[in-house]
């Protein structure tokens, strides 16, 4: 069973914001990241960047790129 949403609109913004920062510092580290099917997925995806000849165009080329063409 799922508890009713908890209603947030009486605080302001700063105070929502601060609020999401306690809960996430309330998180422990060892807690926190990939799970092992996503760590399994990014090293996975790191070895298929490591084996690419063609790793794409630098950033600086493709925003050149975009604004040349206006968009």
């Amino acid at each position: 069973m799922t508890a009713p949403p908890i209603d947030f609109s009486h605080l302001t913004p700063d105070e929502r914001i601060q609020l999401a920062e306690q809960l996430r510092d309330s998180v422990e580290p060892a807690n926190i990241g990939p799970d092992e099917a996503q760590a399994a997925e990014l090293r996975h995806r790191r070895a298929a960047l490591a084996s690419d000849a063609d790793p794409g165009e630098p950033w600086e080329a493709v925003i050149d790129d975009i604004e040349k063409r206006g968009e």
